[in-house]
């Protein structure tokens, strides 16, 4: 059993956990300094209501779906509504993507990107991520049949990969 009751163990939790929550985070809200305060909130919640996780899988699906939650409250939140974040220059979010087909994935809407990224880059079966998402696994296949579709048009527009028949 990992619990968080002692610093030692929330450090290597922290540790492990970090990056990933990072990641999801830039899936949803496409912006460093949002991301960032996305880490801050979940870890703060893992502290206020420390979890008894049976093993490093349930570990990982509650930080996911944590971290999904959180994003989705931001980015419903009235104070995001009024703000047009798109006239707001992004500095460094290209150093923070780790490569092209990342940064083209974030120009995809969110549905497709959530099951790109939890599919390639956390390794999610399509079962899995029905249960995790509450969707059918056929939504799942087809969202993922069609991101992948998107994300191809959008790397040959770019000229990332050959467009050839």
């Amino acid at each position: 059993m990992i619990t968080t009751e002692t610093k030692q163990d929330l450090k290597i939790i922290y540790d492990r956990e970090c990056d990933r929550i990072y990641r999801i985070a830039m899936v949803y809200l496409r912006n460093v300094c949002d991301a960032e305060d996305a880490v801050q909130a979940v870890f703060v919640k893992l502290l206020e209501k420390p979890q008894c996780f049976a093993d490093e899988e349930h570990e990982k699906a509650w930080f996911i779906r944590v971290t999904k939650n959180y994003c989705r409250d931001i980015l419903r939140s009235s104070w995001r509504k009024r703000i047009d974040l798109g006239d707001i220059p992004e500095r460094a979010s290209e150093e923070a993507m780790e490569s092209d087909v990342l940064l083209h994935m974030m120009k995809l809407s969110v549905k497709y990107r959530e099951v790109l990224y939890l599919y390639y880059y956390e390794g999610y079966s399509v079962g899995e991520m029905s249960q995790m998402l509450d969707r059918k696994e056929s939504t799942i296949q087809t969202q993922l049949a069609t991101a992948r579709k998107k994300l191809k048009i959008e790397l040959e527009k770019e000229g990332c990969i050959y467009a050839g028949k």
